[in-house]
């Protein structure tokens, strides 16, 4: 099958930027839709963003407005563009993609995200 592979995360300051990246593992699965979750300690898993095939976006209300989801079609990646980062954005960061030609979907291993002083 296929993984998901995430980089960008770290450790960043308050007000902070980081920018995440996610792939699949395989070039032939080919990236139709996108999703990013996170996951707080001691929390749920929670929608973060979303990117159709079509390139029309969808945001938690908790960052609208700070996070930009988009996609390279050439370079078959999903970025995560997150600005004006607070502490409660501390998590780690899953993404998921549905792919092309019913090659079904698959989830990334997480990346984490810290925000602190």
């Amino acid at each position: 099958q296929v993984q998901l592979v995430e980089s960008g995360g770290g450790l960043v300051q308050p007000g902070g930027s980081l920018r995440l990246s996610c792939a699949p593992s395989r070039s032939i699965f080919k990236i139709y839709i996108a999703e990013w979750y996170r996951q707080a300690p001691g929390k749920q898993r929670e929608f973060v963003a979303r990117i159709s095939g079509g390139g029309s976006t969808d945001y938690a209300d908790s960052v609208k407005g700070r996070f930009t989801i988009s996609r390279d079609d050439a370079k078959n990646t999903v970025y995560l563009q997150m600005n004006s980062l607070k502490p409660d954005d501390t998590a780690v960061y899953y993404c998921r993609a549905d792919y092309f030609s019913g090659l079904g979907s698959s989830w990334g291993q997480g990346t984490q995200v810290t925000v602190s002083s």
